[in-house]
C-alpha cells in the first residue's frame, strides 16, 4: 500500500493535477490497485457541468495513466528523482459506462501488459461501487528529463 507521500514520490503531478490518492495493491511488473476520492471541491465541476457536475472522462483516463505510471516506474526500479517521468503515450479502446459523480470513489486498476524500450502497455479499469465506469488500455512512455 502507498499513502500519499510516497505517490508523491513516483509522480511528478500535484494539485489541481495529481489524480491518485491512494494505492492499495501493487506487485511489480503485473498489477496495481488505487483509487481517486471525487469530492463536490473539484475544480473541473465549476465547468463540467455547472448544473449536472460529472467528472470530465479525459480526466479518468488521466487517472488510469497516472495509476499506470506508478506501476511502471515500481516495475523498472525507478522514480522521477532519478531524472525521468512516465508521459502518457497514448490510449486505445476506451469505453466510458456511466458517470463519475461527486461523492464518488474512483477505484482503478491496471495490469501490465507488455514493456519495451521504455514503452509500456496497460490494461486499466475504473470503478465505482464494483461497476465498471471505464475501461481502457494505456501506454505510457519513460523519458529522461
Amino acid at each position: 500500500m502507498m499513502k500519499i507521500n510516497e505517490i508523491l514520490e513516483y509522480l511528478p503531478h500535484r494539485y489541481p493535477f495529481l489524480l491518485v490518492d491512494r494505492v492499495t495493491e501493487v506487485e511489480k511488473g503485473v498489477s496495481i490497485k488505487g483509487y481517486k476520492n471525487i469530492s463536490f471541491n473539484e475544480n473541473f465541476f465549476q465547468g463540467h457541468f455547472p448544473d449536472n457536475p460529472i467528472m470530465p472522462g479525459v480526466l479518468i483516463i488521466e487517472a488510469m495513466a497516472q495509476l499506470s505510471g506508478i506501476l511502471g516506474f515500481v516495475t523498472v526500479g525507478r522514480k522521477p528523482s532519478d531524472g525521468v517521468v512516465q508521459y502518457l503515450a497514448g490510449s486505445s479502446k476506451a469505453r466510458f459506462k456511466r458517470p463519475v459523480l461527486p461523492g464518488d470513489r474512483l477505484d482503478m486498476e491496471a495490469e501490465f501488459l507488455s514493456g519495451k524500450r521504455g514503452i509500456y502497455k496497460f490494461e486499466c479499469r475504473a470503478l465505482v461501487d464494483g461497476e465498471v465506469v471505464c475501461t481502457a488500455e494505456i501506454l505510457t512512455a519513460e523519458r529522461e528529463v
